[in-house]
């Protein structure tokens, strides 16, 4: 049954990807539908299990690893201020209008700020791949979303343990939680000065097939390790190999390899897998809710970050694709409505449609993108 699964998952997104770019629209949009039709919300030809969890999982670092590869770290660097300003904006915006909503329909005042913590997360994985289909991954409006995604993980990440010590019911240590991010990015900014070139100098000589596309991911597993082990997400882990390895010799074979590996297998059931978490059971009189939370969703992030990006120099177009490019709330936000979940800060009613709002903004990310960013480059390529 699994080799069906993989089957079925491998040939509906290479189809449904091709259908949507025939359709002039990114890729990726079509793969992350398919998802949702052969999953168990419509056809039920395939449903999650661990082992897809764990392939996908894989996906997603390797597509985050590429993105790190070609990212210029000197771009990443001039762009922290308008990085810093986009996931500041990314953040306020959303959890005052997610507070709002929650108090409006009801939840208490702790509830209500866990809710506002929640739309405040963001996830650029798919962006990466929207960016990449529209052959704009190298510009400086990615480059901004990328550092803006690695502030907004950090931001969250301590916001969530400050929210957990005051109301989850369990004591968090706020500097620990801070000391433990501070020391992943003093591993990962060794790794990318120095570190980096020295695994590869070592591993790359080795008498064994592939000792250079192996050393490339062998740093991509170990800092999404330490990544996840220090309360950082993995896929910010990956990055920064990713801009490691992009410092050295090996960076174009390594990107050449990998290419191969990653889109055959593990990104494609990564997509496949953002749809398999759609449920419509228990949905009837909860509509209206989902989409009032969809709309505060998408708009906070787009007013936002797109704030974020106008104030700091980028023209309206610009701003809202890099608004656009921070609206998908992926896996960081599934990740928090589960342990929102477990505390009892987030209640058993709003955890579906949440989820689902969720993946909404997942979906909606390349359309936005595509309309954007995508229509911008295309209009200056025209003069």
């Amino acid at each position: 049954m699994f080799f069906f699964t993989i089957l079925i998952i491998l040939l509906a997104t290479k189809l449904a990807g091709d259908l949507s770019a025939r359709l002039g629209q990114p890729a990726v949009v079509g793969k992350l539908l398919v998802g949702i039709v052969i999953g168990p919300a419509l056809l039920g030809w395939v449903e999650n299990s661990h082992i897809i969890e764990e392939l996908s999982e894989i996906g997603v670092l390797l597509l985050m690893f590429m993105a790190g590869l070609e990212t210029d770290l000197d771009d990443l660097k001039r762009a922290y201020k308008s990085a810093t300003a986009v996931a500041v904006g990314g953040i306020i915006v959303p959890f005052v209008g997610g507070y709002i909503t929650g108090a409006v329909i009801g939840l208490t005042v702790s509830q209500a700020i866990f809710m506002g913590l929640l739309l405040s997360a963001t996830s650029v994985s798919i962006s990466v791949q929207s960016l990449k289909d529209l052959n704009l991954l190298n510009t400086r409006e990615s480059t901004t979303l990328l550092g803006a995604a690695i502030i907004d993980d950090i931001l969250v990440v301590v916001l969530l343990a400050f929210v957990m010590s005051l109301f989850g019911g369990e004591e968090v240590n706020l500097t620990l939680v801070i000391g433990k991010k501070l020391i992943f990015f003093l591993i990962a900014g060794f790794f990318i000065w120095k570190g980096g070139k020295w695994v590869m100098k070592w591993l790359a000589p080795l008498r064994v097939s592939e000792s250079i596309i192996s050393g490339g991911l062998i740093l991509c597993f170990f800092l999404a390790f330490i990544a996840e082990e220090l309360g950082v997400a993995g896929i910010i882990g990956a990055f920064a190999a990713g801009l490691a390895i992009s410092q050295t010799d090996y960076k174009k074979e390594v990107e050449h390899k990998l290419e191969p590996i990653a889109y055959t297998i593990f990104v494609p059931i990564f997509f496949v897998s953002v749809g398999f978490s759609v449920s419509f059971e228990g949905l009837g009189s909860q509509w209206g809710l989902m989409i009032v939370l969809f709309m505060v969703a998408l708009l906070t992030k787009l007013v936002g970050s797109g704030l974020g990006a106008k104030l700091t120099g980028f023209s309206w177009s610009s701003s809202a694709g890099i608004g656009s490019g921070m609206v998908s709330r992926g896996e960081v936000a599934l990740i928090i409505a589960t342990i929102g979940l477990e505390s009892g800060l987030l209640q058993q009613k709003y955890f579906t449609v949440l989820v689902i709002v969720v993946i909404l903004t997942t979906l909606v990310t390349p359309f936005l993108l595509k309309q954007t960013l995508g229509r911008h480059a295309a209009q200056q390529k025209d003069r």
